[in-house]
C-alpha cells in the first residue's frame, strides 16, 4: 500500500486538499481561494442591525453592513469614556524647585563623608596592627655570597686503596667449594665450570663486602671466542675484568683451554682456578671502590715509574684476595700433588720479567709469589694491603 503524501499547507483549511467530501462539493466550494461574502441582492432583507456608537475609527461610526453613519453626539457618554482612557488630556511637566539651602547640605555631607574616609585609610595604614610582608633580600650579608656546605666529606684515593674497610672485617669463612666436576672439553663445559666456581665465590665474599659496608653483587660471566668484542674491548686469550652497565663482567677464553687440556690436564686445570681468582679479586676491588682509586692514583702519578708501581699494587692485591678463596676452601678444593705444583709453576711464570714486553704492571715473580702465599695462608682480606708495603714487596 502506497504511503499517503505528507499533509501541505492548507490541510485542515476548507477547500483544502485534506478536506474530506465528494469529489462535487471539493470543486463547488475548495478550489478558488477565500474571500469576503457577497452582499446578496434583492429577496427579503434580514431585520436591521442595531446601531452601534462609540467606532474606534478616526471616530467615524459605522455600521455592521459598512454603512456610516454620523459623529456622535457631544453628550454620548461613551464616546466620553473612550476618550478619556485611549485619548487623555496630557500632563504638563512643572520642574520642581529645590532648596538652595538644600543643595548646600548636601554639598556638605559629602565633603564630610570623604574628609572622614581618608582620616580611616591614614590610621589603618599607620596603625601597628597593619605590618605588610617584606620583600625577601637577595642580597647576602656581609656583602659576600652564600654558598651551601657540601654533604659529608670526600675520601682521599689514598685512603680508599689504603684505609679501607675490607681489611678488618676477618677472615673469610671455611668454603665449601670442590673443584667443579666440569672438565674443558667444550666451550659449553668452560662456561658451566666458570658459572660454579663464580656461586663458590659469591657465597664466600659475600658476608665480608657487606659487613665491610658495601653492597654486593655477582659478576656478570662472558665466555669469549678469540676476537670477540666485549666490555672488555676486542679479546684474545686474555682474562680480564671491566666495570660496565652489568655492575662489572668477568670475561673468560676457552679456546685454547680445550685445545690445551688433553696434553697437560693439571696444568690447565691449575689455570683455569688461577686466572678466575684474580679477575674475582678485581671484583672485590671494585665493589670496595678500591678500582677506580687505584684507577685515579696511577692517572696523577708523578711519572711512569710510579704510575706503574701503583698497577702493580693493584693487581698484586687482586692475585692475593683470588688465593684468600682458595685458602678458605682448602679443605674441600685441594691443592696437592700434580695440581699444587702446577699452580706454583704457573706463580713462578707469571711474572713480568718473562712476558714478551717485560712491560712491569703486575709484578715480578717473586712478588706474586710473596703476596698469593700470605692470602693462601691467613684467609683474609686484611693480608692483602699491598697499598701500604715497602716498594720492595711490590716489585
Amino acid at each position: 500500500m502506497a504511503d499517503k503524501p505528507a499533509p501541505k499547507p492548507g490541510h485542515f483549511l476548507p477547500g483544502g486538499e485534506g478536506e474530506q467530501g465528494t469529489a462535487d462539493d471539493r470543486t463547488a466550494g475548495g478550489a478558488a481561494p477565500l474571500a469576503a461574502p457577497t452582499p446578496r441582492l434583492g429577496g427579503d432583507a434580514p431585520p436591521a442591525p442595531p446601531q452601534l456608537t462609540g467606532s474606534r475609527i478616526d471616530s467615524r461610526r459605522t455600521t455592521l453592513s459598512g454603512s456610516r453613519l454620523g459623529p456622535p453626539p457631544a453628550g454620548d457618554r461613551a464616546a466620553a469614556a473612550y476618550r478619556e482612557v485611549f485619548h487623555p488630556e496630557p500632563v504638563p511637566f512643572v520642574p520642581k524647585k529645590r532648596s538652595k539651602a538644600l543643595i548646600a547640605l548636601m554639598v556638605v555631607a559629602v565633603l564630610l563623608f570623604l574628609a572622614g574616609g581618608a582620616t580611616f585609610a591614614v590610621k589603618v595604614l599607620s596603625s601597628d596592627s597593619f605590618v605588610s610582608t617584606p620583600m625577601p633580600s637577595t642580597k647576602p650579608s656581609g656583602g659576600t655570597t652564600a654558598t651551601q656546605e657540601p654533604v659529608g666529606k670526600g675520601t682521599p684515593d689514598a685512603d680508599i686503596v689504603g684505609k679501607n674497610a675490607i681489611y678488618s672485617v676477618g677472615r673469610l669463612a671455611v668454603a665449601n667449594c670442590p673443584e667443579p666436576a666440569f672438565r674443558p672439553t667444550s666451550k659449553e663445559n668452560v662456561r658451566s665450570y666458570y658459572q660454579a666456581l663464580t656461586a663458590c665465590l659469591d657465597k664466600a665474599w659475600q658476608p665480608v663486602v657487606a659487613k665491610a659496608g658495601f653492597e654486593f653483587r655477582s659478576p656478570n660471566l662472558i665466555i669469549f671466542d678469540d676476537g670477540d668484542e666485549t666490555a672488555c674491548g676486542v679479546q684474545h686469550d686474555l682474562a680480564l675484568y671491566c666495570q660496565d652497565e652489568h655492575g662489572g663482567s668477568v670475561t673468560m677464553p676457552w679456546q685454547n683451554i680445550v685445545e690445551d687440556y688433553p696434553k697437560n690436564k693439571a696444568e690447565v686445570r691449575a689455570e683455569m682456578a688461577q686466572s678466575f681468582g684474580f679477575v674475582y679479586g678485581v671484583h672485590v676491588q671494585s665493589l670496595t671502590g678500591m678500582a677506580d682509586a687505584a684507577d685515579n692514583l696511577a692517572d696523577t702519578a708523578a711519572n711512569k715509574n710510579a704510575q706503574l708501581e701503583v698497577q702493580r699494587r693493584s693487581a698484586l692485591q687482586a692475585y692475593c684476595f683470588g688465593a684468600v678463596f682458595f685458602g678458605a676452601a682448602k679443605a674441600s678444593f685441594p691443592l696437592r700433588g700434580e695440581l699444587l705444583r702446577q699452580w706454583t709453576g704457573l706463580i713462578q711464570r707469571r711474572g713480568d720479567e718473562h712476558t714478551k714486553d717485560k712491560v712491569r704492571d703486575h709484578g715480578s715473580s717473586k712478588s706474586l709469589a710473596l703476596w698469593m702465599n700470605q692470602g693462601f695462608a691467613t684467609t683474609s682480606p686484611g693480608a692483602c694491603n699491598t697499598f701500604v708495603a715497602a716498594s720492595a714487596k711490590v716489585s
